[in-house]
């Protein structure tokens, strides 16, 4: 088919201006589609504005929804060179008088001093040496040797005994203490320590504990010499001197007398451990860790007061402008509005504290949450079991955090209102996109008709004006003849 260079060209007639109308015009389903569609678009990115903002809500709910929040305790002792202590989540508020009489101490038993750590002690004989934990009683401690006359040793029944075998290869005094260091069942660190005498290197043994019932007896079976150097026996034949006698911590609390094998205490105050460092008095105080439970509210009413700003900039309208935000007039931001409000406006049935208001938060004209702080304080220090009450539960299914939380998550969850809002938003956006393909399509189509259209115009034209020109041209020439 015959073409022409430029439409309109051929017949004189303006056919780009007529073509760029015709365009426009076959344009505007597919822009009245992409206004749609950036519309949708707009409301599903504002979905995702109000479901971060729910979700900060969320965690703040449900934090204040944890029975364990309230629960915390600082235990605080007013003399930290007599003691310090930590507390669990079972510990009870309170004050206790301590004064710590006895330290514990664990057991160090020194033998006769060698005059070399290499030298072999005996003849080497296979020599079994057995050591067994237990209480000491009764009879007299001769502090200058040592040993004990007439007492009497009870074995911990709870610890057997255990023993390390001592022949050719290791009897010396380093290989005695390396084969008990080696056994970690003997319950002992042993050390050589040089006195500086003429026989200065002395086996020292210390218990790995401390407490009474951690007093050693020992026993040897096989070589004399082995004998002679290890036998201890509190009752019996002493070889070694007890430098440090084992024993416990003694205490009282409240006037109530405490014993315990270790240093750290625990139990004595429900759920707190004492660490005893020197003797002497310190009171110690379980206090209701407030802070812990203040910093949660805030964080709460902050999170709420968030969540409420952005509902507010994702529904506005402007005046003026007389345009609307993504989500202005929409039911599902509507909803869930009302939902939250309701739920935080909801007397709880238990406890004297049943009311936001009740613990200094409030709300303001404008609907955001504010905190009296002083009455906020107030309640902590005074009531904390009826603040706990008003935000939780121990089957955490109750109060205003546990129940925020699971409302909260019933938005987004499957068949959520949020959630079901969303889906559908998505699946609107998904059929614009294929009808504005298929509207683009018809549009592209219509307008590639057209320009065949004008152009088969053209040719026409301007093939009609080149046989007008020759016809004139002829009858011009019949003329003149």
């Amino acid at each position: 088919m015959t073409t022409v260079s430029s439409l309109g060209v051929g017949s004189g007639l303006d056919l780009n201006t007529l073509l760029t109308g015709l365009t426009n015009a076959e344009q505007i389903p597919v822009t009245m589609l992409t206004n749609q569609q950036s519309s949708y678009t707009a409301k599903l990115s504002a979905y995702g504005t109000l479901q971060s903002g729910l979700s900060a809500l969320q965690t703040a709910s449900a934090a204040l929804g944890a029975p364990s929040l309230f629960q915390g305790v600082t235990a605080t002792s007013s003399s930290t060179g007599v003691l310090t202590a930590t507390s669990d989540t079972t510990a009870k508020a309170g004050t206790y008088a301590v004064a710590v009489s006895q330290l514990g101490q664990a057991q160090s038993l020194v033998a006769t001093g060698v005059a070399s750590t290499t030298a072999t002690i005996g003849g080497g004989a296979s020599t079994t040496v057995s050591l067994q934990f237990g209480a000491i009683s009764g009879g007299t401690l001769n502090a200058g040797t040592g040993t004990y006359t007439g007492a009497t040793f009870t074995a911990d029944a709870s610890r057997p005994a255990a023993s390390i075998t001592i022949d050719s290869s290791n009897n010396t005094l380093a290989g005695i203490r390396d084969a008990i260091n080696g056994n970690s069942a003997m319950g002992v660190t042993a050390t050589i320590v040089n006195d500086g005498s003429a026989t200065p290197n002395r086996l020292v043994l210390t218990s790995n504990a401390t407490g009474a019932k951690s007093s050693m007896q020992i026993t040897v079976s096989g070589d004399a010499a082995v004998s002679n150097l290890l036998s201890n026996d509190p009752t019996a034949t002493q070889n070694l001197q007890q430098t440090v006698v084992g024993q416990d911590a003694k205490l009282t609390v409240n006037g109530i007398a405490v014993t315990s094998a270790s240093n750290t205490v625990a139990g004595a105050v429900q759920g707190t451990t004492m660490n005893l460092l020197t003797t002497g008095n310190s009171t110690l105080t379980l206090a209701n860790n407030t802070s812990n439970v203040q910093t949660a509210i805030t964080a709460f009413v902050t999170a709420y007061n968030n969540l409420h700003t952005t509902e507010g900039t994702l529904s506005a309208f402007n005046v003026a402008a007389k345009t609307q935000s993504a989500l202005t007039g929409d039911y599902t931001l509507q909803s869930i509005q009302t939902r939250i409000r309701a739920q935080l406006n909801t007397p709880q049935a238990s406890g004297s504290l049943t009311m936001l208001s009740n613990i200094g938060v409030s709300f303001q004209l404008d609907g955001t949450l504010a905190i009296n702080s002083t009455k906020l304080s107030a309640a902590l220090n005074t009531n904390m079991s009826g603040v706990q009450n008003l935000f939780s539960s121990i089957g955490g299914t109750t109060g205003i955090g546990s129940q925020m939380s699971t409302l909260i998550t019933s938005f987004s969850n499957t068949g959520g209102i949020l959630q079901s809002a969303t889906d559908g938003v998505n699946k609107t956006l998904k059929s614009l996109a294929d009808q504005i393909v298929s509207a683009q399509s018809v549009a592209d189509a219509t307008i590639a008709r057209y320009k065949t259209q004008f152009n088969n115009l053209d040719v026409l034209m301007s093939s009609m004006k080149s046989t007008s020109s020759y016809l004139t041209s002829q009858f011009s020439s019949g003329t003149s003849a």
